[in-house]
């Protein structure tokens, strides 16, 4: 029996050349997957047939918008997950979906090997391979643009030679990634660091320089899931996609970041997730009345880790599994109402209640009522300090000796 590769297939130049780059440097069938995580544009079949078409002996293609959206984006939300304080990782929690399918693929049409197109200098190759190491242990793992020399000139070459049905005349200076919770753009003009970026980069979000007048939208929460806008209910899905629309509208969610790769690299990137970066600072403005400081304290660092993890490709890793198990442990009160104001790039929350919350009126206000023991406080003090005050005490006795 001929050998099969399943490759993860995007419909663009360079997985539609490595079909036949693969066919002809192994000799092995080639089984197209394309997985739907909301990145928009062409439709499954479109992309189906060009894989057929491009010489894939089958086409495997799943929508997996909505498991992505409650499997991966909801997990990231309830972690306030953002990569070195600014990412909210679109890339890197997409992967472990498609991971999931390919490797289902070549379970469901005998594939031995898993291909994928992504470079040595990346993430992805990180992550597309600790995954499927991990759910298929069996299958070895090849990158045409890495392992077989798959350029992108050579590319256009081979896609013009055989006469695919794919445009290669067209080169968009940027490297793009898409899905429902954002959208990265790299290379190009941008690896200047100094070049500001142009208007012709962004896709989700309009300039936020001239925006419309200011959107008030209210976000409901079920233990840290999204569940409905301005009263209306709504899938996770619904309310990401809702708030992309109107948060894009108003500029809401531009990234302009050099992070830390996991290969050891500083890379430019920019982002827009303006329904990532719209529900993830309502959800920690919910999450400040819900959850109980110390909590929240050990929390914060907890979601930093988490991010690492997400971001280094261990999306299926011990560690990150334990802290899935305290994070949501920490949503059980997570639920209320969030009012923010979304205006000229920003996402400003001006109103929170819960029936859940641990704001406690009478205690925090200073009018009459209060019920706060105010005696209390100089004992607490002088108990609070009696560590660094003695230690001090040393300190001036053994400088004065």
């Amino acid at each position: 029996m001929t050998e099969r590769i399943v490759l993860a297939y995007s419909g663009g130049l360079d997985t539609s050349v490595a079909i036949g780059w693969i066919g002809e440097a192994t000799g092995a069938e080639v089984i197209a997957v394309a997985v739907d995580v909301g990145q928009g544009g062409e439709s499954l079949e479109t992309i189906r047939q060009r894989a057929l078409g491009c010489g894939a002996v089958e086409a495997y293609v799943a929508d997996a918008s909505d498991e992505f959206a409650n499997e991966y984006c909801v997990p990231t939300l309830k972690a306030n997950a953002l990569y070195q304080g600014h990412y909210p990782l679109v890339s890197a929690i997409s992967r472990p979906v498609i991971v999931k399918h390919l490797v289902k693929a070549a379970r469901e049409f005998g594939a031995t090997t898993v291909a994928h197109g992504c470079t040595g200098k990346g993430n992805d190759q990180v992550r597309f391979e600790v995954g499927i190491q991990t759910l298929g242990p069996d299958l070895k793992c090849i990158a045409p643009v890495r392992d077989l020399a798959l350029t992108r000139d050579k590319a256009i070459a081979f896609a013009e030679e055989k006469g695919l049905p794919i445009e290669t005349t067209k080169k968009n200076p940027y490297s793009i990634d898409q899905n429902v919770w954002g959208r990265a753009v790299e290379t190009g003009y941008l690896e200047d660091i100094w070049n500001a970026p142009t208007k012709d980069i962004y896709d989700y979000t309009a300039t936020p320089e001239f925006p419309p007048a200011p959107d008030e939208v209210v976000i409901s929460f079920n233990q840290g899931v999204p569940v409905a806008i301005d009263g209306v209910r709504v899938t996770p899905l619904q309310a990401i996609q809702e708030l992309n629309r109107r948060a894009g509208a108003q500029g809401v969610g531009r990234i302009d970041v050099v992070e830390d790769r996991l290969v050891g690299i500083k890379s430019r990137e920019i982002y827009e997730a303006p329904g990532a970066m719209a529900l993830i600072t309502a959800h920690k403005h919910l999450e400040d009345i819900t959850v109980e400081r110390e909590q929240a304290r050990f929390k914060a660092t907890v979601g930093q880790r988490w991010a690492e993890l997400v971001y280094d490709g261990q999306w299926f890793s011990p560690l990150k599994r334990s802290l899935d198990a305290f994070i949501e442990d920490t949503q059980k009160y997570v639920t209320g109402d969030i009012r923010m104001t979304l205006h000229g790039g920003q996402a400003i929350v001006n109103g929170r209640r819960s029936d859940t919350s641990l704001y406690d009126f009478d205690l925090a206000t200073y009018d009459t009522g209060d019920t706060f023991d105010q005696s209390q406080a100089k004992g607490f003090i002088e108990l609070w300090g009696m560590s660094a005050k003695v230690a001090s005490g040393r300190d001036i006795r053994v400088a004065g000796q």
